[in-house]
């Protein structure tokens, strides 16, 4: 057998399905197996391999394993001449296996090729040929004097900034997202190091491959698709394990001084590189919030001003109070209601915000009445002050509406100029998944796949913002070279053969976009995760507080004891999912304490003991539908409705 593909997968399904069937047509004309390792996906991965590529060898791991250990795992079972590991998150060309094949076949001092990848913007990615993290390269990449000074070989050894990327090159690491490795070669060297979990394997095999002599190589004349951002989030945890992974071959390869220094370096830039993405990532969520409390705080120093004047006829009037305790406390309860109530994940929904501005208002009437009298200045500013809340809040979306998107239509979902390429029945099969999924779009027009050399015309004629091309028709050869051609102005998807996903990803450092038939599930938005969240930390003080009285009352105190403590942690929750097998991906969630089938109740003549198996309740279908319709319809009444009902009425049994 010439080829082994291995492929370790991790909740990437619509990601894997496209590669897997490109990796099928790459293997036309080539004698091969395809390996899919699933490191305990949560989502549909084991089932869609199972249901649409029964010919992949399939490995269902129950934990996480990290990628090394994973891609060892098929390693050892692989059979291939030749062993390609392979990201789920890429597409090849047709003609890529062929190529390195034909390569390694022709230069056997050639341990392991790479090839020129894109990003889904069709942009060169520099990491398809790279240099070893020595103290030097390492520092240079960590200051920043690679990106400085991308060309130069001294400054930016890491990418190899020197070399042409349309030049096939000796080069020395090569990417883990597609390695193609001779198995002599790999056999002389060793496996993956499983001491890297994620990230650092591919260079630590790099090195060992030409510490036993042979040579690695980059070639730029076949490429790959590759959407880094959906495998590679650049948050803290992101920074830590990239790191960490540099500390682990530092120590492994170098002579102690000069991994002494190298790890200080790196432990340096771990800590550098955390604070700064903390600060990026709360500078990114706080900066409205941020406005909004300097906005409602303004607002209430002008209209106590002006109160005193006008209608008290004394500047003096309010005391300093007032400043430092009410409209703090105004402007915090509000912020408190807008994030819960979701106004921050959807910024410009001004149905929302105004909902919200009202909850809040009523919730600072109630608490108004009970402060002391010396903190109650005044029902009439409170009352301004909603009014300024809501208008002024309003006025800022809008003006930030006008500064991101170019127009004062706030509220209506802008409406993407879309091209599909494909033939008239995918062409029509795309439409009908863009309406299902509820994309708002606008057809501009569609292209065969025959006169793909008049798309750049028609890009410009309809003023298209968004290509989908249809892969059963249009190759991945000529989906590369029209992103290449267009450039990262336009946005790129693909719908794969047979698939109900429309798939891509507009950059490098964000995760891949999917339009999805999939069901809306109301607990994978972030403000109902958030009241979630809420509800089981106000349950828990609620129990402690009450505690004497309900455990009179509840059928359920051994459960409430056990698990106060772990869902106050955010371990656990209150209510959740009922123990099943998922048939389809659902919104994470903690273990939970209780579920809707905890309000299944025994027959009267086995009431006295425990189900047997045989003696279940539910089934494990009706368990899965119960599952799927709480996430999906879930609200914070219901939820309440639910507690009370399991606590008062049920036996408690998940």
């Amino acid at each position: 057998m010439r080829l082994s593909v291995v492929i370790v997968s991790y909740n990437v399904s619509a990601f894997l399905e496209q590669c897997l069937l490109s990796v099928q047509r790459a293997l036309a004309g080539v004698e091969g197996e395809v390996w899919v390792v699933d490191n305990a996906s949560t989502d549909d991965s084991v089932d869609l391999v199972r249901r649409r590529f029964p010919e992949v060898r399939l490995i269902a791991n129950a934990e996480n394993v990290g990628f090394a250990a994973a891609n060892n795992q098929a390693i050892r079972q692989s059979k291939g001449e030749y062993v390609l590991l392979l990201n789920p998150d890429t597409l090849v060309e047709e003609d890529t296996f062929r190529h390195c094949l034909a390569f390694m076949d022709a230069h056997p001092d050639a341990g392991a090729v790479g090839v020129r990848m894109l990003d889904g913007s069709g942009q060169y990615l520099p990491e398809s040929k790279r240099g070893f993290p020595t103290p030097w390269v390492s520092f240079c990449k960590m200051i920043g004097l690679g990106a400085l000074f991308p060309r130069s070989a001294r400054f930016n050894g890491y990418y190899l900034g020197h070399l042409d990327p349309d030049q096939a090159h000796p080069v020395e690491v090569l990417a883990g997202c597609f390695m193609f490795i001779r198995r002599s070669a790999l056999e002389q060297a060793g496996l993956l190091d499983e001491a890297f979990f994620m990230y650092g394997e591919d260079i630590d095999l790099s090195y060992r491959l030409q510490q036993e002599g042979f040579q690695n190589y980059y070639l730029p004349h076949t490429r790959i698709l590759h959407y880094k951002g959906e495998s590679t989030q650049k948050d803290f945890r992101y920074v830590r394990r990239f790191y960490e992974a540099m500390i682990i071959f530092a120590r492994k390869h170098f002579q102690r001084g000069g991994a002494g220094l190298l790890v200080f370096l790196l432990q340096i830039a771990i800590a550098l590189r955390a604070v700064a993405a903390l600060l990026a990532q709360a500078a990114h969520r706080a900066w409205l919030p941020i406005l909004d409390a300097a906005l409602m705080y303004g607002g209430f120093v002008a209209i106590k001003n002006f109160w005193a004047y006008y209608y008290y006829k004394d500047p003096d009037y309010f005391q300093p109070a007032i400043l430092w305790f009410n409209f703090p406390l105004y402007v915090s309860v509000w912020l408190a209601v807008l994030w819960l109530g979701g106004s921050y994940d959807r910024r410009y929904d001004l149905v929302r915000l105004l909902r919200n501005v009202g909850v809040g208002a009523v919730l600072l009437a109630a608490i108004y009445g009970f402060l002391d009298q010396a903190f109650r200045p005044s029902r009439a500013v409170l009352v301004l002050g909603a009014i300024w809340t809501a208008a002024g809040l309003s006025l800022l979306r809008v003006l930030l509406y006008f500064v991101e998107y170019r127009s004062w239509r706030i509220g209506q979902t802008l409406r993407r100029n879309i091209l599909i390429i494909g033939s008239p029945a995918e062409c029509e099969r795309a439409q009908q998944l863009l309406q299902r999924a509820e994309v708002a779009w606008q057809l501009t027009t569609t292209l065969p796949p025959d006169q793909l050399h008049r798309l750049a015309t028609l890009v410009e004629l309809f003023e298209a913002d968004e290509i989908i091309f249809c892969t059963q028709d249009v190759s991945i050869r000529k989906v590369l070279d029209a992103m290449q051609q267009l450039g990262p102005r336009i946005r790129y998807k693909t719908l794969p053969a047979g698939s109900n996903h429309i798939i891509g990803s507009s950059s490098k450092d964000r995760p891949g976009e999917l339009y999805s038939i999939a069901p809306a599930f109301r607990l994978a938005q972030p403000e109902y995760r958030r009241a979630k969240r809420a509800f089981d930390i106000a349950a828990c003080l609620l129990l402690l507080l009450f505690s004497p009285v309900l455990f009179w009352v509840v059928k359920n105190r051994k459960a409430l004891l056990q698990n106060w403590l772990p869902v106050l942690l955010g371990r656990k929750t209150w209510v959740g999912y009922a123990p099943a097998a998922q048939s389809s991906p659902m919104p994470a969630l903690p273990p939970a304490v209780f579920s809707p089938a905890s309000l299944a109740k025994l027959p009267e003549e086995s009431a006295t003991k425990e189900p047997t198996v045989s003696e279940e309740i539910l089934t494990e279908a009706e368990r899965q539908r119960l599952n799927f319709l709480y996430a999906k319809n879930w609200s914070l009444g219901r939820e309440v409705a639910l507690l009370c009902k399991i606590l008062i009425v049920a036996n408690g049994k998940i």
